[in-house]
């Protein structure tokens, strides 16, 4: 595709407002909605904001919504787009805006810190950790999450309801604590630590209703409902509603 000259619709303002600009551009070949975005920067508009880092996909930090569907701009080829169509590029919608297409992300960074690390097992020490293949590949897919937060920003229990935010920690962290779930080496358990109820009760597991919208926009391919967020559920509900697990915790509570 040789050059030519695109028509973008960008957002600009900041946390009192804003709107959608018309832009004219220049597009070349192999270029993707980032290198069009700098070439605004660079011809048009300097104080643009736009987040970036890596341009290689890794990094999570050019996400953005793209006609709509939050996508990382870098990895956005304008070949996906015919030359006549209007691109429009705005800020993530679930989360607060800075200025132009910068979003505080900050809720993401404290779900994080909400989620119990990992509990070494007792009586190891690092580099004696022993797994089977198959019990490192299960969550292994999980850890290749570039914590771009596309993922957060379509779940619409947050995007559409802010005040779900208290209570829900959303695809990305929940994903976590499955794979730390599903790790075998997890000590949680032996510190008091349930869990697949602190899923339930502590970071609204409840909330998700298995659109798969998370999946869907993921960069990575994760499969995000089926692998973690789906066995989740699963566990968590045997665990709530199994009638020999709910006999057996009140045996055990007798005895003690």
């Amino acid at each position: 595709m040789s050059g030519y000259q695109a028509r973008f619709k960008v957002w600009r303002g900041d946390a009192s407002g804003g709107g959608l600009e018309d832009f004219t551009v220049e597009v070349n070949d192999g270029e993707v909605v980032l290198d069009i975005i700098h070439r605004l920067q660079a011809t048009q508009v300097p104080d643009l904001a736009v987040r970036w880092n890596c341009k290689a996909g890794k990094c999570g930090s050019c996400s953005a919504e793209i006609n709509g569907r939050p996508r990382l701009m870098c990895m956005t080829r304008m070949s996906a787009f015919g030359r006549e169509e209007t691109v429009t590029v705005t800020p993530l919608r679930a989360f607060p805006v800075i200025r132009d297409l910068v979003t505080d992300v900050g809720f993401n960074y404290a779900k994080a810190r909400e989620v119990p690390a990992f509990v070494p097992p007792a009586g190891l020490a690092p580099g004696e950790y022993r797994m089977m293949q198959q019990d490192v590949d299960r969550p292994q897919e999980f850890r290749k999450c570039i914590e771009c937060f596309l993922c957060q920003d379509v779940c619409h229990v947050v995007r559409d309801h802010e005040d779900n935010k208290r209570a829900y920690a959303g695809p990305r962290f929940l994903m976590r604590i499955a794979e730390l779930d599903m790790h075998p080496l997890d000590a949680a358990a032996e510190t008091g630590l349930d869990r697949k109820r602190a899923a339930q009760d502590d970071h609204g597991l409840g909330y998700c209703n298995i659109t798969k919208c998370c999946t869907e926009v993921c960069p990575e391919g994760i499969k995000i409902t089926d692998n973690a967020l789906i066995p989740l559920k699963e566990r968590a509900v045997d665990r709530k509603y199994d009638p020999l697990v709910w006999l057996g915790s009140k045996i055990r509570r007798r005895s003690s």
